[in-house]
């Protein structure tokens, strides 16, 4: 009999809030070719490469956390297509489906889309998420200082691919909400689901004002001069709340108007091991020992108390989840981590 045989029955983590956690997201790498200034500072200091899990140990702990209920892994960064290797793991997580994951999939620029897209297909990656926020060549290479055309045809390469895609589009006001209308009508032309997302405070240089933030009203305002939109309901735990406009899906992320927190089913953990039961959490659970030494205690079936003890502290931590972002910004203060998105994924 072997330790995981040992500690069943393991129940699904949940926090103090009764959510169940479902979906983890694995950032594989800090580093990101882009500099989009919502989440990357202008001088950025990279994780050092012998600091970053393997992806042995990250297989461990994604196996780990589908014996606990986790049913989605999404790869993020940084740029996930930036890590050697990536592609590989995405390999090695398949077996993982007949012990529950049902979906695995991946945030990123697009730029490297172009030469991965048919093998992280052939990998088993189920789908997409490409972000896309300005189809202006000049503001594109304002926001990214990098060219369009690269990511359009990332793009292009994935749909021949086979991907289920949806597009992200961060929205600052006076920047690039202009790119409302042109964005919906391309993503309808394409068929893609595209999904708005509120500017939030994650940029790295921390220069985030409300008055930068474009709210899903102003959204809604803006795409009904235009199209015929509807809202549609039974949002559950998806952090967007989704409407029909002109028939097709459209998805807005709120958080900072409108906050879809008391559904969220979400975990994160980044490159080098640290663990974020929320994405604007003060501070974060370091796993990088325990995932290094939990790959070890898998792999020879010995040592379940390390097992335990792992996760016993991951849920504790989980449980202690705090109900949401304005929960979280009310009680802040000078002394809370500085976060960066690059660094957690998004």
């Amino acid at each position: 009999m072997n330790s995981m045989t040992q500690l069943q029955p393991v129940t699904i983590y949940k926090d103090q809030f009764g959510r169940e956690k479902r979906k983890l997201r694995i950032s594989v790498t800090d580093r990101c070719n882009f500099k989009c200034v919502y989440c990357m500072p202008e001088h950025p200091e990279w994780m050092k490469k012998h600091n970053l899990l393997s992806f042995e140990a990250l297989y461990s702990f994604c196996e780990f956390m589908v014996q606990r209920g986790i049913e989605q892994i999404r790869i993020t960064g940084g740029e996930p297509l930036m890590r050697q290797g990536v592609v590989h793991f995405i390999e090695q997580l398949q077996p993982l489906k007949k012990n529950g994951l049902k979906r695995i999939s991946m945030t990123t620029n697009g730029h490297y889309l172009k030469q991965y897209a048919k093998v992280l297909k052939q990998a088993g990656l189920d789908d997409l998420n490409i972000s896309l926020d300005s189809l202006d060549e000049a503001q594109f290479f304002q926001l990214t200082q990098k060219q369009l055309k690269s990511v359009l045809e990332g793009i292009d390469a994935a749909k021949n691919a086979g991907f289920s895609i949806k597009i992200n589009a961060v929205l600052m006001k006076g920047v690039n909400d202009q790119q409302i209308i042109p964005l919906t009508y391309w993503a309808q032309q394409q068929c893609f689901e595209l999904r708005f997302i509120e500017f939030m405070p994650l940029d790295g240089d921390q220069n985030w004002t409300k008055d930068s933030v474009v709210t899903e009203q102003e959204i809604l305002t803006t795409l009904k001069t235009v199209f015929e939109v509807n809202i549609l309901h039974g949002q559950g735990a998806s952090p967007a709340r989704s409407y029909e406009v002109n028939g097709l899906p459209i998805g807005i992320i709120s958080t900072i108007s409108n906050s879809f927190c008391g559904s969220c089913d979400r975990l994160r953990l980044n490159a080098q091991g640290e663990f974020f039961n929320c994405l604007f959490a003060k501070k974060g659970l370091d796993l990088g020992k325990d995932i290094r030494s939990l790959k070890s205690t898998l792999s020879k079936n010995e040592n379940p108390l390390d097992v335990l003890n792992m996760q016993n502290k991951l849920g504790s931590y989980i449980w202690h989840k705090e109900q949401g972002f304005h929960t979280i910004t009310a009680t802040s203060n000078s002394n809370t981590r500085k976060i960066s998105m690059h660094m957690i994924g998004g």
